[in-house]
């Protein structure tokens, strides 16, 4: 693939999706150039970011969870200088619209909801990880709740199988679930088990102008989108 020298290509993971859509108009205004939406899917599939960036695809900016940014780095994916952590983001949970809201108020709530739950959705990404990996074995439910677990990949959000009634309850990034029509009572776990991640922005290996994407990454830990990431369901860290 060649480079569009009046493109900015970004792959940005799920999670920051809501609030990259929102700042194009911004972006393109400040840089007089056309932003493409080159991915907004992590996972393991042949057109997940980390894949796409290892078949070397020409990309200028990546947005993903702080620790898979480090990776990319470690691999040379992406480069150590423009790197930027940019939001906070944590874990909520969704059920179809129409249904009665579950109670996640406290641990205990959180653990009899799970348990009673017929189905659970659960994606690929850091929410996915730890929903699997350490939740359920903090709560001590584990062998009760993994197998009527899902997992729900190639790029699509847990929140849209919800909404077709295929899982009774799901869990993400509270910023990948807002903007999904057909879901309700998107509640953010309770603060003893929740896990915030840290979402970072760096500058592709493969850009064709390094520099511009510094700048671009500069505005997005900027005060100036502050809003734009609060509304979408993150918690800004720069300004």
């Amino acid at each position: 693939m060649t480079a569009n020298t009046n493109d900015i290509r970004v792959m940005t993971s799920g999670a920051f999706t809501a609030a990259h859509l929102a700042l194009i108009p911004e972006l393109e205004r400040l840089t007089k150039k056309t932003i493409v939406t080159a991915s907004t899917s992590v996972g393991t599939g042949e057109n997940s970011i980390p894949n796409r960036l290892k078949r070397g695809e020409i990309v200028d900016i990546v947005i993903v969870a702080d620790t898979l940014l480090r990776q990319f780095i470690d691999e040379g994916l992406v480069l150590v200088e423009g790197y930027t952590p940019v939001a906070r983001s944590s874990i909520g949970m969704a059920v179809r619209a129409g249904a009665p809201k579950p109670d996640i108020s406290s641990t205990d709530a959180l653990r009899r909801t799970l348990l009673q739950a017929k189905s659970i959705g659960y994606s690929a990404s850091v929410s996915g990880q730890y929903l699997t990996t350490e939740l359920v074995q903090r709560l001590g439910i584990a062998d009760q709740v993994l197998g009527k677990c899902r997992h729900i990949g190639g790029g699509e959000r847990v929140g849209a199988v919800v909404a077709r009634g295929e899982l009774e309850i799901g869990f993400q990034q509270m910023s990948e679930l807002l903007p999904v029509p057909g879901i309700a009572h998107i509640t953010p776990l309770p603060p003893e088990v929740q896990k915030v991640s840290v979402f970072s922005a760096g500058v592709a290996a493969s850009t064709p102008d390094a520099a511009l994407a510094r700048s671009v990454i500069k505005f997005l830990a900027s005060p100036d989108t502050a809003n734009a990431i609060t509304n979408s369901g993150l918690e800004p860290i720069g300004g």
